[in-house]
């Protein structure tokens, strides 16, 4: 008896303790997945600074995994990924995705802006939830995006033929990233051929391409630097929109709160990581250089012509999507007028 009663007491000493102490709330820890190589910069200062901001404004109640590197799955898979609750916020690649999200390829066309902010914001005010873009391609699919950023303008890369003119290109297969600027290499009268990132130094190598479409500063983080020799400069072939997304159905499980964190974040993370590839760009071009690419300058007779024949790729795109029922003439103005506003302002 006297046994039972010492553990009656102890349990009720127990029982008044845990009452009076503060019930600890574990984090939730989110996956995070895309394809990038450990050190690129947009996962330095775009991806990674978004994680940090979250944790820091949710007071640690929002945790994550980051699985760079396609550890997930392939590029273009990771938003699938996302939208089937594999991971909770997924890499999409827009243009891997083209059968997917056709009109999200506007931002890559080579319209008129020639720094990461000026694209990258005029892309965000059509793309984020509830404006045009979002509602024309994003929400249908049950997604939602949750921050971007519009990359440099890209440049033609050879491995090995000098670049003289125009003519340099004619005949040579050069990687892209799919999308519109196939187009553009096709107007070059070359062949473009679709190849991921992260495949693209040992198809150089192999001689399985003769170049690439890329901006400087992707060159370095995949190693490309040792397999080229020549390089365009001051031209813009198009960008590639990088782009993360969540799936509607897990946005919605997340607290009022939380959301706004999400949304805060992305918000700074926006402008301060386009920033930083705008000034990476340059720097990443001297590195090139040190590491014995030359870069070219076309005869201005050569731009000219290259201006007209690429300032004829948005009408081209538009045109071939409305003939699909969508809406890509009404998405290309959308995107011209916020690039009016950006260029505009700046």
């Amino acid at each position: 008896m006297k046994y039972h009663l010492k553990s009656t007491l102890l349990a009720s000493t127990f029982a008044g303790l845990a009452a009076m102490t503060p019930a600890v709330t574990s984090a939730e820890t989110l996956r995070v997945a895309d394809s990038f190589p450990v050190g690129h910069y947009v996962a330095e200062n775009l991806t990674k600074v978004w994680m940090e901001r979250v944790t820091e404004l949710t007071n640690g109640e929002i945790e994550f995994e980051y699985y760079p590197a396609q550890q997930m799955g392939k590029s273009k898979d990771l938003m699938s990924l996302a939208q089937t609750g594999v991971v909770d916020i997924g890499y999409a690649p827009v243009s891997y995705l083209a059968d997917k999200l056709p009109l999200s390829a506007v931002g890559e066309l080579p319209e008129a802006f020639t720094k990461a902010c000026e694209g990258t914001k005029a892309y965000w005010s059509i793309a984020k939830p509830g404006e045009i873009l979002d509602q024309a391609e994003l929400a249908p699919l049950g997604v939602r995006m949750l921050m971007v950023m519009v990359l440099p303008p890209y440049q033609v890369m050879l491995a090995k033929k000098e670049i003289t003119g125009l003519d340099s290109f004619s005949g040579l297969k050069l990687r892209t990233s799919g999308g519109t600027k196939e187009i553009a290499v096709e107007l070059l009268d070359a062949t473009p051929i679709s190849i991921s990132a992260p495949e693209t130094r040992d198809a150089l190598a192999r001689g399985t391409i003769d170049g690439v479409l890329f901006p400087h500063s992707s060159t370095i983080p995949y190693g490309l630097p040792p397999e080229l020799s020549y390089a365009t400069q001051d031209l813009n072939f198009g960008s590639f929109i990088v782009s993360y997304v969540v799936s509607e159905d897990r946005w919605q499980q997340f607290s009022p709160e939380v959301q706004n964190a999400m949304t805060t974040a992305a918000e700074e993370v926006i402008g301060s990581g386009c920033a930083i590839a705008e000034e990476l760009d340059m720097v990443d071009k001297q590195k090139m250089a040190e590491e014995g690419v030359e870069f070219v300058s076309l005869p201005d007779e050569d731009v000219k012509v290259l201006d007209e024949k690429l300032a004829s790729i948005g009408k081209r795109w538009a045109s071939e999507l409305d003939g699909r029922g969508l809406a890509g003439t009404e998405i290309l103005n959308a995107f011209r007028d916020a690039l009016k506003q950006q260029v505009g302002s700046n």
